[in-house]
């Protein structure tokens, strides 16, 4: 889909990555910001995906003002596989396109738009796509809906 539209990214295979943890041990010298993703859920059955840097550590209790929402939690593996058709460990931006519904609002950390370049897996956790943040939101917004800026350094721990 991204050749399609002539946007320029480029991927890496590697062993799969679950973690961040994993991330940096094991994807070797990709350049750019690196992402942590957390799909989640409301009381009212709502569904999130924000996409933040993931050096922060994100404070949960004090997202669901920003996201005009209340209490979330993290949502069931069932969800993400019927919404984004991924597993866990492989959630991603990418995988909106996946909701065809357009059930889930994406929320983007504005940090990453001093990046030239931002990282994510392709839908599975063996790759990373490297991407300008402005070609992915660009991205996204075609395929899904709007994307949402937030300052993720407003809600770590």
């Amino acid at each position: 889909m991204l050749e399609n539209e002539q946007i320029e990214f480029s991927i890496i295979e590697h062993d799969p990555l679950f973690t961040v943890e994993d991330s940096k041990l094991l994807r070797g010298k990709i350049e750019g910001g690196h992402s942590k993703n957390l799909f989640l859920k409301d009381q009212k059955d709502n569904f999130f995906l924000i996409t933040f840097l993931e050096d922060i550590t994100a404070d949960l209790k004090r997202l669901p003002d920003a996201l005009n929402s209340k209490k979330l939690s993290f949502a069931k593996p069932e969800y993400l596989k019927d919404l984004m058709g991924i597993e866990p460990g492989s959630v991603s931006p990418f995988g909106l396109v996946n909701d065809t519904q357009k059930k889930i609002s994406f929320y983007f950390d504005e940090a990453f738009l001093r990046f030239d370049i931002a990282n994510f897996h392709p839908l599975v956790n063996t790759a990373t796509v490297s991407i300008a943040p402005h070609s992915l939101i660009a991205f996204i917004e075609k395929f899904h809906k709007g994307v949402n800026m937030i300052k993720m350094s407003e809600f770590q721990k």
